[in-house]
């Protein structure tokens, strides 16, 4: 789970850049947000507020937001069929907290696989889904239905935009 602005582009880069150094294995990552897909269009088109080092590499011809195993999926069947799918993969997905959106129901199609990882990067607020996976409770309940919590959950704590005390 994303937040379709900012982190999710953060999220895109940090994959990149081990993508570039050989360390991300070679699955499909998919961006699976329609608003996340237009938000990242936007920083495209505004190279002007970047900092010096994504702007040397905007200079250099490569973008933060592409590598050759991302897609971005906008069209509710392109995300469907990720669902359908057995091969391994990256899913980036909004809401964030997982209160909404498609990653409900990527959550619903992944978390009783003990294969499977659901990474949550950054804060989650009380008593949301999110906050409760963290939390390790052993079953959820999504679209009317139960699901057992089979999945590994992991919090990254290196993505949170919420500011600590020496910042307020």
């Amino acid at each position: 789970p994303s937040f379709a602005l900012e982190r999710a582009q953060e999220v895109v880069y940090s994959l990149k850049h081990l993508a570039d150094q050989g360390r991300l294995p070679k699955v499909p990552v998919y961006v699976d947000s329609p608003l996340t897909v237009k938000l990242t269009d936007v920083f495209r088109l505004h190279p002007e507020c970047y900092d010096d080092e994504t702007r040397a590499i905007l200079n250099s011809g490569d973008s933060p937001f592409d590598f050759d195993q991302l897609r971005y999926v906008s069209a509710d069947e392109d995300s469907k069929a990720i669902d359908r799918s057995d091969e391994p993969a990256v899913i980036i997905s909004a809401s964030g907290m997982c209160e909404a959106g498609r990653i409900r129901h990527h959550i619903t199609n992944n978390i009783e696989d003990d294969k499977n990882t659901i990474r949550i990067p950054g804060y989650q607020a009380a008593h949301t889904l999110g906050r409760r996976l963290i939390d390790g409770v052993k079953t959820i309940n999504l679209f009317h239905e139960k699901y057992e919590v089979r999945a590994a959950i992991e919090q990254i704590h290196g993505f949170s935009a919420h500011a600590d005390q020496a910042d307020l």
